[in-house]
């Protein structure tokens, strides 16, 4: 650090706001694309398992990118590599708006990813160059809150933008907020690096990469082609060895861009299995709603981006007051008893019928969301308060590694199963075989075709065949938080935050409820500046 030789710098809040606006920009593109889908589906011709891709086409890169970005910004520079994240995912949502196909939205994202994972470990570790520790809480705190900011706006900002233009536009709103950041970042923003860092591995970036796309793509891809077609097992294969590839590789590296035996600490490993399960309930829950209430209840796009804020409210709320329940019943007790809450809340969802109306969609999503919010911080924090402080920078990266391939696998695993139980239950009978197998794609393929062609029948049909797929998803998510808590409760520490080693409170976790309130947004991770 050296944030205290000089003096601080007196231009430090306002490149504290270079971050900000970074991290909002991150928060809005999180959540706005989830309220797009079904509007995208429509207008682009997307099949379930397009709109999937669509998703976690940025998730995937993002996972796989955001270990060796760090590494980058520590070596050459993180005001440039923090510049140049900005700058890329510009780029990627320049192409997102000028798309006009399946094939470059899914580019677009992938680009987008590149930029995000560039962005998202940096915005932190800049911190401790620009504040003593006196002011870094406050400082975390506020670039946390803009992260949290971007989970309840960018649905509502997205519904406003697909109300009154075309799909596109829910790209265009990132251009100006990724224009500011590169701005303030170049004017504000001080260069510091850590040349001491281990190196970026190629290799292990590449299996990362390899090994996640490949599992993401046979899960997505299995119900079209079938569990048994070559395709799909040779790319299921491929990622097994390379996944495989990647475990030895780091187990025998000397300075490991992924440090496996941090999973040897009971308290890290077992919080870091918790919030990588939340994170493939809430990615799933995030897809698989808002065609529900679009497609199914008949909102448009702005109502569907309202309709998500119970959820998103419930998170906010409970993320915030978490902490102070941690510090009088224990981190254990916290944990397991807010994932029983997402597991009753998901089992109630699964009572939707096509009936059930928004009221009833409204009463579970908030439970929904105090249950995720009451569990993701204090495990979070107790994950990396388990490690020593010398270890806190590798533990947050493979922590938010593995948050993000639950929540890539979220959305391939429980979209997967919504599109196989859709088909399945699709009632087609009557309709020509290529209208047919068009019907099946997605709800919303369902509904055009029977408003095209007066088929009531069939628009029954479609909702009936979606809220049973949905049903089981969220059967599924309810199974996944009840495995979780019981986890929980048999094998976390008993205390809030001693972890393994005997060592209490490291700098891991002692930036307070701000870091921990954007953990629940998924988008920064408590302990990042502890890379110094």
């Amino acid at each position: 650090m050296n944030s205290g030789a000089a003096g601080p710098d007196p231009r430090r809040w306002w490149a504290l706001g270079a971050l900000v606006a970074s991290m909002l920009t991150l928060g809005f593109d999180t959540t706005i694309l989830n309220v797009a889908l079904p509007t995208m589906a429509e207008r682009l011709g997307a099949d379930t398992g397009q709109q999937q891709w669509m998703a976690d086409a940025y998730v995937v890169v993002f996972a796989a990118l955001m270990l060796p970005a760090g590494l980058l910004g520590d070596r050459f520079g993180r005001r440039r590599m923090l510049i140049a994240g900005l700058g890329v995912f510009l780029a990627g949502s320049v192409l997102g708006t000028l798309a006009q196909d399946v094939g470059a939205v899914i580019a677009a994202r992938t680009v987008m990813g590149v930029g995000a994972a560039l962005v998202t470990p940096l915005a932190l570790s800049v911190l401790p160059s620009l504040f003593a520790p006196e002011e870094r809480t406050k400082a975390v705190g506020i670039v946390s809150a803009g992260s949290t900011l971007g989970l309840p706006l960018g649905p509502i900002i997205g519904g406003w933008l697909l109300d009154h233009f075309w799909w596109g536009s829910v790209f265009l709103i990132n251009l100006p907020m990724a224009a500011l950041g590169i701005a303030a970042c170049v004017f504000l923003l001080p260069e510091t690096r850590d040349p001491a860092s281990p190196a970026v591995d190629a290799v292990s970036t590449a299996l990362t990469a390899g090994g996640l796309g490949a599992l993401v793509y046979a899960i997505i891809e299995a119900p079209t082609r079938g569990w048994g077609d070559p395709l799909v097992l040779a790319t299921g294969a491929a990622a097994v060895v390379l996944i495989t590839a990647l475990v030895l590789r780091e187990r025998r590296a000397a300075r490991p861009m992924l440090d496996m035996s941090l999973l040897a600490h009971r308290g890290f490993l077992f919080n870091t299995l918790a919030a990588t399960l939340l994170m493939f309930v809430l990615s799933g829950l995030l897809f698989v709603l808002p065609q529900y209430l679009q497609a199914v209840l008949g909102n448009d796009a702005l109502g569907t981006g309202v309709r998500l804020l119970p959820m998103m409210g419930g998170l906010i709320v409970a993320a915030r007051a978490a902490q102070p329940v941690v510090a009088r019943f224990g981190a254990r007790a916290v944990v397991s008893a807010g994932l029983v809450v997402l597991a009753f809340a998901a089992l109630l969802g699964s009572r939707t019928t096509t009936g059930s109306g928004y009221g009833f969609t409204a009463l579970w999503l908030s439970i929904v969301g105090f249950g995720f919010g009451f569990s993701i911080v204090p495990a979070m924090s107790g994950a990396l308060g388990a490690l020593p402080a010398d270890r806190a920078g590798s533990g947050s990266g493979l922590l938010m590694t593995l948050r993000q391939v639950g929540g890539a696998i979220g959305i391939a695993l429980l979209g997967s199963l919504l599109a196989s139980a859709f088909r399945d239950r699709l009632d087609v009978t009557g309709l020509p075989a290529p209208a047919a197998r068009s019907a099946g794609e997605s709800v919303v393929a369902a509904q055009v075709i029977a408003g095209k062609a007066h088929l009531g029948d069939l628009a029954a049909s479609a909702n009936a065949a979606y809220v049973h797929g949905m049903d089981l998803v969220l059967l599924v998510c309810a199974g996944a938080a009840l495995v979780s808590a019981l986890l929980a409760a048999a094998f976390l520490p008993s205390a809030p935050h001693t972890g393994d080693t005997g060592t209490t409170k490291t700098g891991a976790d002692a930036d307070g409820t701000g870091t921990a309130a954007a953990g629940a947004a998924g988008l920064v991770t408590p302990g990042t500046d502890a890379r110094q």
